[in-house]
């Protein structure tokens, strides 16, 4: 199993396990492979150093020396800080999912009766136009509109 790390074109940046480099090519031309921030699908893997365990009699394998990678490529501060941030939206866009109940189209619908006391209080996700969202909330109901990429949608992983 390969692990490898991408990057979206709008530089959010994961890991992939690939079976071998032949799947994730495979995968990115059957259009599988998208990122699990924005859907994107423009795809590009970025340099990583490989470990290799090389144990020789009785020797201890040495260090690999560190490989350079562009700059854009460096996984400094900033970069290390925007992983951090990204996982963490992902990680609360997770809980969200794991805790709503999805009512669709209804969600105009199903709201109102919620605030009105019609049906059981509980936590809902939906979709509605902005119109809807802005009538619902002139009524007095909290409506937050959040981007959802696709890959939340279906099971998470």
């Amino acid at each position: 199993m390969k692990v490898l790390n991408l990057r979206c074109s709008e530089d959010h940046r994961f890991e992939g396990w690939f079976g071998s480099d032949d799947d994730l090519a495979s995968q990115r031309e059957r259009g599988l492979l998208s990122c699990p921030i924005c859907n994107d699908h423009a795809i590009e893997r970025l340099p990583s150093a490989p470990r290799v365990n090389v144990l020789g009699r009785g020797e201890a394998a040495a260090p690999a020396a560190p490989q350079k990678t562009p700059p854009g490529d460096a996984a400094g501060p900033q970069a290390i800080a925007l992983q951090a941030q990204q996982a963490a939206w992902l990680d609360a866009v997770r809980r969200m999912v794991q805790n709503t109940e999805d009512v669709g189209d209804r969600f105009p619908e199903e709201a109102r009766r919620i605030h009105y006391g019609e049906a059981e209080s509980r936590d809902i996700r939906g979709h509605a136009s902005r119109e809807d969202a802005d009538a619902l909330r002139d009524e007095g109901i909290e409506v937050y509109a959040i981007a959802l990429p696709e890959s939340a949608k279906g099971p998470l992983q």
